[in-house]
């Protein structure tokens, strides 16, 4: 069928997988931090707004939302007494930093 309203799928030039090469082909993306190391671990946290907590991280998905118990918020320059959460969840889209609290480790640099 040519001319208007023809065949459905599009051909080799309108969406789908790029010529000579598989939908499958994409190079997964590695993340720069791999917060499995820090599992069971006291972390702190500090968020958008100047919020910060610490925490033992229990678990985390890849949009970096983190699950912490014991978790204490904590307030820059004491101005208000820290609070005490227990178990939370943390929304990864607000996190700024991430930290050990036992110290800092140096990793490679990912874009060298």
């Amino acid at each position: 069928m040519s001319g208007r309203g023809g065949g459905r799928g599009g051909g080799p030039s309108r969406g789908g997988a790029p010529s000579g090469g598989h939908a499958g082909d994409k190079k997964k993306r590695e993340s720069i931090l791999n917060l499995q190391t820090y599992v069971d671990q006291s972390i702190r946290v500090k968020f958008m707004g100047g919020r910060e907590v610490t925490g033992i991280l229990k678990g985390y998905d890849q949009l970096m939302n983190l699950v912490m118990d014991e978790v204490v918020e904590e307030y820059e320059n004491g101005s208000m007494p820290s609070r005490e959460l227990g178990l939370v969840v943390l929304r990864g889209p607000n996190v700024v930093l991430i930290s050990p609290t036992d110290g800092s480790a140096e990793i490679e640099n990912p874009f060298n």
